[in-house]
Formats: structure tokens, C-alpha cells, sequence
């Protein structure tokens, strides 16, 4: 039988989302219920509340794509490794934002005892993104050079603890004193300043990219991919700036710069252990203490909206976790 549930719930693209009370089903035999204990807020919640996101779920729909909780109930073809009362994180594409959730049993991940459900959470979508975008796709090695632009954002943090976790040296770019301050907390070799006109030029100063890994665009994006070494890789992050970049093909073709696509989520679709293996290295790395994320604002699922007005505003730096 159904039972009532609170979740942030988005009911019309023209309003904002709303916390509400909503009967939830049990599991269907793939999926598996959890309490949740934790959900992050990203990028991609402010364009599913617009409609404007490429896997918008159909309308009425509960905003949240990662989390991490209790397991209270298994559908039939749950895997044998799971079972009730076990700890696990998984990124469901929506439904986190909710006391109780049914989420897919195949991408559900156990969680060692060390590892928190905040921080578990704080893991997948940013750690996740820049971890298959440096290893699986840009094949970052130790000693190149990677530039980071938003480098104090939800994910360039993560690429800047990432890259220099993996032996790279690591040139942050990020706007304002306060955070290229929190992006060298992170590990960052060299700060500097998105502002900066001379960006280009002091990219090339240190010695140019080798990789760049860019989730804001623009004319961000132009300047570092002008700094970017003959034989370069430019990943495509996102585009929190708004703005598309300005490919050069011809530039590209001259340098032989690969410029690389990379949506983490949909890896879900055609190459799921990849995923399932990159973030069991994560979470790892996480027990063992290799890496940290960094938690700017810990919310309870009613102030979950002051969350998403957190993001828009670009006022925090790191992860927005909602506890419950």
C-alpha cells in the first residue's frame, strides 16, 4: 500500500518547487526504497525546475538527483548483495529531495562504515563527474598540466582535488579572492582570478594546458582553450556561465587539440559499470581519507529552496547537502 512521504515536489516549470505531502508506492520489483538520509543539490535541479534539462522527468516530479540512506524495502529482482538496512548511495535522477525514495536496485552502491551519508552524497555527481572526465576520457597523467575553470564550484573543487590526487599539477581558475583561496585549500598549485584579462597569457606563463577541464563556457572557455598545448584535451563540462562556447575548428585541427564531450549521467544508459566502478574507487579514496569534499551548507529538507537560491546566486562554494 502507499504511504505519505514529504518531497520537494515540481508541479508546473512556471512556478517554483514546493515542499508537500505525496503518497509513494512500493518498490517495483527493480527497485529498491530507501530512507534517505541525505541529498545534494546541483546545477541540473534550477534547469529541471524550468523544464529546461535534458532528462526533465515528466510533470509532477520530486527534485533530487543523488542521495544516500537506509535501505527499508527490496523489489524481487533486487541484487542478492543488497538487503535491508544496508547503507548505500545512488543517483536516481530525481526523487531525493523526500524522506523516502524508490530508486533503481542496479545503481545502488554500498557504502564502507567510514563514509558518511553526507559525504557519500557530496560524491557521485561531482567526484563521479570529474573522476571519469580526468581518468576514463582525458586520460589525465601525472605531471601534465591541468586548468580548472569554476574551480571552486560543485565540480571544478572535485577536479582540483582529483587532478592533484592524481599527479598533476593544477592551475585553478575561479572568480574573487575568496574563492581561489578555496580552491588552494583544495590542492591547487597556481590561483588565477577569472577576471583576469591577461588570462590566456598567464596560463601559457606556467606553461600552457594540457588538460583543460571546463564547466563554465564562454569566453572562459576561449581563453583556455588559446592556452591549451599542441596535442591538448579540452573536456565539456557544462556551461554554468550561460554562454555556449566558440568552437575553432581549424585551431583544433592545427594543434591537434581534442575538445571532449562529457555528460556523467549517461553512462547510466550504455556503460554502467564504468560508473559503478569509478565511484567504488571514490568512496575508497574517501574512506581511507585520500580525499574530502567540501560541504559549504548543510540545509533540512524544509529549507531546501534557500538550497537551490544558494546555487542560482552562485554564493556557494562545494557541495549544498540537504540533511533529513
Amino acid at each position: 500500500m502507499p504511504h505519505i512521504i514529504s518531497a520537494v515536489q515540481v508541479t508546473d516549470f512556471s512556478k517554483p518547487p514546493q515542499l508537500a505531502h505525496v503518497a509513494l508506492d512500493p518498490p517495483t520489483q527493480d527497485q529498491v526504497q530507501i530512507c534517505v538520509r541525505a541529498c545534494g543539490l546541483n546545477f541540473a535541479d534550477l534547469l529541471m525546475c524550468k523544464g529546461t534539462y535534458q532528462d526533465t522527468p515528466k510533470l509532477p516530479f520530486t527534485l533530487g538527483l543523488e542521495m544516500a540512506g537506509d535501505i527499508v524495502a527490496l523489489g524481487k529482482n533486487a541484487p542478492r548483495h543488497l538487503s535491508k538496512g544496508m547503507r548505500v548511495a545512488v543517483f536516481a535522477g530525481q526523487g531525493g529531495l523526500a524522506t523516502k525514495a524508490n530508486v533503481p536496485a542496479q545503481r545502488c552502491i554500498p557504502l564502507p562504515d567510514a563514509l558518511t551519508f553526507e559525504n557519500a552524497t557530496a560524491l557521485q555527481i561531482a567526484y563521479g563527474t570529474s573522476h571519469m572526465a580526468l581518468a576514463h576520457k582525458a586520460r589525465l597523467q601525472s605531471g601534465e598540466r591541468l586548468v580548472v575553470t569554476g574551480a571552486a564550484g560543485g565540480v571544478g573543487l572535485t577536479a582540483v582535488e582529483l587532478g592533484k590526487l592524481m599527479g598533476a599539477e593544477v592551475i585553478a581558475v575561479a572568480r574573487g579572492a575568496s574563492k581561489l583561496a578555496v580552491a588552494r585549500s583544495a590542492g591547487a598549485d597556481h590561483l588565477i582570478d577569472a577576471d583576469d584579462p591577461d588570462l590566456r597569457d598567464k596560463i601559457k606563463a606556467l606553461g600552457g594546458a594540457d588538460v583543460v577541464y571546463d564547466a563554465v563556457g564562454g569566453t572562459l572557455f576561449e581563453a583556455c582553450f588559446r592556452a591549451t598545448n599542441p596535442d591538448g584535451r579540452v573536456l565539456l563540462i557544462g556551461f554554468a556561465g550561460g554562454d555556449l562556447p566558440k568552437l575553432k575548428p581549424n585551431h583544433m585541427l592545427v594543434k591537434n587539440i581534442s575538445v571532449i564531450g562529457f555528460y556523467w549521467g549517461a553512462y547510466f544508459n550504455f556503460a554502467p559499470d564504468v560508473v559503478t566502478q569509478s565511484l567504488t574507487q571514490i568512496f575508497d579514496w574517501a574512506a581511507q581519507g585520500k580525499i574530502t569534499p567540501h560541504i559549504s551548507n548543510r540545509l533540512p529538507l524544509e529549507q531546501a529552496t534557500d538550497g537551490l537560491s544558494l546555487l542560482s546566486n552562485r554564493t556557494a562554494t562545494g557541495k549544498v547537502i540537504i540533511t533529513l
